[in-house]
């Protein structure tokens, strides 16, 4: 992969609304668990403001389908807890990021985009760094068999 293809951006700490949805599909648990709390509230609105994130929360384990996948959304001081939805602090941190166009098998198409930015980092001249790996979601609405995207933020330093 060619460094054109991978970005170099810090992410400032954020305050965040947390959802979890947790079974074989949880990605989709999650996104609609977001939706119900957010868009009556206007915030699908402005994805720009309220940047959306996920990760797997717990990650899958060998001879289960079932795992976590944790999403947040940036959110102001004003906003507070509510029923599913938890107000955490994101510490920030440097990232290599890379798109991810999904036209196809998502479970295919995101886990080999990832390892293509693993191997980036490994060429390059950052190492591996603890922070939180996050897959930021371009939109949280979309038709299906539609294309969509992610942005995959790989955790480096310097």
């Amino acid at each position: 992969m060619s460094a054109e293809n991978v970005q170099i951006v810090r992410l400032e700490p954020a305050r965040v609304a947390s959802v979890l949805g947790f079974g074989s599909s949880p990605e989709l648990e999650a996104i609609g668990k977001l939706v119900a709390w957010a868009k009556p509230k206007g915030y699908l609105e402005n994805l720009a403001t309220h940047r959306v994130f996920g990760f797997n929360n717990p990650s899958p384990s060998p001879g289960s389908p079932n795992y976590g996948y944790e999403l947040w959304m940036v959110v102001t001081e004003e906003v507070q807890p509510e029923g599913v939805v938890e107000i955490k602090a994101f510490p920030g941190g440097l990232y290599a990021v890379k798109k991810c166009v999904v036209a196809g098998d998502a479970y295919e198409i995101i886990p080999a985009t990832w390892k293509q930015l693993v191997m980036w980092r490994e060429d390059s001249p950052y190492r591996a760094a603890s922070h939180q790996w996050l897959e930021e979601h371009l939109q949280v609405e979309f038709s299906e068999g539609e294309p969509w995207a992610l942005d995959l933020y790989l955790p480096i330093e310097e």
